[in-house]
């Protein structure tokens, strides 16, 4: 895919705006067989302050993990972003376009008692009602790990 086919395509995502809330997410992750591996629940919380729009992302795993993620986001000219977290590897690069947004960065991947530097293709996808699909794939040295799909929603009490 690429990004430019969504343009027009509606509703219109901004980041900004979309993330400027309470939002829950689910998700899951697959590995290159289509195994389930992996689910859990994402609370996020969104601020943009007309610079920087900031998540902080708290995960609950479905065997009791927790993890937290804080990331940094930077809208440019043109629907271009850039974006940081402690575990992502430099800098993430993407566009929105349309309803959709795709980037790509590198992360250390907690596996374990480990870390696995892996690389994340990310596409997302406004729908009606709010819902925002994120797809994920993941590859260590270009050879494919699994999937990740999240499903996002504003919060009940963003709802109202």
């Amino acid at each position: 895919m690429k990004i430019e086919q969504f343009e027009g395509r509606t509703p219109r995502l901004r980041l900004e705006d979309y993330f400027s809330q309470e939002i829950t997410a689910w998700g899951l992750f697959e590995d290159i067989f289509g195994t389930l591996r992996r689910q859990f629940k994402v609370a996020i919380h969104g601020d943009f302050n007309g610079q920087v729009l900031t998540l902080d992302e708290h995960f609950i795993y479905d065997d009791g993990e927790t993890d937290f993620r804080h990331w940094k986001i930077y809208p440019k000219a043109d629907g271009y972003y850039t974006g940081e977290a402690e575990d992502v590897i430099g800098e993430a690069f993407g566009r929105v376009s349309g309803n959709a947004f795709h980037w790509q960065y590198a992360m250390r991947l907690k596996v374990g008692k480990g870390h696995l530097k892996v690389k994340f293709d990310d596409w997302m996808f406004l729908q009606s009602d709010k819902v925002l699909i994120n797809r994920a794939k993941i590859k260590r040295w270009g050879i494919p790990l699994g999937t990740v799909t999240l499903v996002f929603k504003p919060s009940q009490r963003e709802l109202g």
